[in-house]
């Protein structure tokens, strides 16, 4: 990697082996979004001007991303930004790297609500980055959007996407505490998102290097899937309004649990879908 001539596809060809050989799964695909990041091109451009040879300065800022990369860090939060929905959110340790099966939950709630005039109160719960009530108040201009996350650092990154992707006027509130604890008890919603902490602490042995070594542990895992579910529904139920939505991204092997639960605590309706592998990663309930 660091001979004079080194062009764009050459550095491409031995980023992919060398990560390939430290059992990185998406070699290339990470070789290509690490080095059109440093260039400050589309990742696609790195093949109109896969000649271009390199300075030593861009090889050297190259090569320290690939060895981070080949330690596992998430290329994600090597250069600092993940693509999610229409947007590209700011993303470092003290959030989820937004993911793909996210997406299909906001497509969900957009699918179900498509007038784009109504005017609706929504929460993002334990929302991280943010990347899921900003893809909402994106795509529905006149919804009012409200955050809430335990962590601090969290609710940070938050606000720099909620100012880096909207641009908005609207006032858009950021919570910062245990699930409902610091929201305001008169504030009621119509629609209440949210991907919380869902993967059994047993599990954390069979999670990828990337997620386990640098995720937040905070927002990944529960040592009681059901107790903290329970406090979920529950409390909910005390912030929607009338026929209010709450929409939950699950572990697969809980969804029939939860849909019981939350018809057991009161709710009218509880449904589950599937994402695009099949599981039933989403569950809809209805006060």
């Amino acid at each position: 990697m660091t001979d004079s001539a080194d062009t764009v596809i050459q550095l491409l060809r031995k980023s992919e082996e060398f990560l390939k050989k430290k059992n990185i799964p998406s070699a290339r695909l990470d070789a290509e979004l690490l080095l059109a990041d440093l260039l400050r091109i589309p990742r696609v451009k790195l093949y109109v001007d896969f000649e271009r040879p390199l300075s030593s300065s861009e090889k050297d800022a190259y090569r320290e991303r690939i060895v981070e990369r080949s330690k596992s860090r998430p290329t994600a939060y090597i250069i600092g930004k993940k693509a999610f929905f229409d947007s590209e959110f700011l993303v470092n340790e003290s959030v989820l790297i937004p993911r793909p099966e996210t997406e299909e939950l906001v497509a969900w709630v957009l699918e179900e609500f498509q007038d784009k005039e109504s005017e609706l109160q929504a929460l993002d719960l334990c929302s991280g980055s943010g990347c899921i009530g900003i893809s909402l108040a994106k795509a529905r201009s006149k919804w009012s959007l409200s955050f809430s996350d335990l962590s601090r650092e969290a609710l940070e990154i938050n606000g720099k996407n909620i100012q880096e992707i909207l641009n908005t006027d609207r006032t858009l509130p950021l919570y910062q505490g245990d699930l409902f604890s610091s929201i305001p008890n008169e504030n009621k919603f119509d629609l209440i998102v949210s991907n919380p902490p869902y993967i059994p602490e047993s599990e954390k042995p069979s999670l990828m290097k990337d997620v386990a070594d640098y995720e937040p542990h905070l927002a990944l895992f529960v040592s009681d899937f059901e107790a903290f579910h329970s406090r979920i529904l529950n409390e909910a139920k005390n912030y929607l309004k009338p026929n209010g939505f709450l929409y939950l991204e699950t572990h697969p092997k809980y969804s029939n649990w939860l849909k019981e639960e939350a018809l057991r605590q009161g709710y009218s309706e509880a449904i589950s879908k599937k994402d695009l592998s099949g599981r039933d990663s989403f569950v809809r309930l209805k006060i």
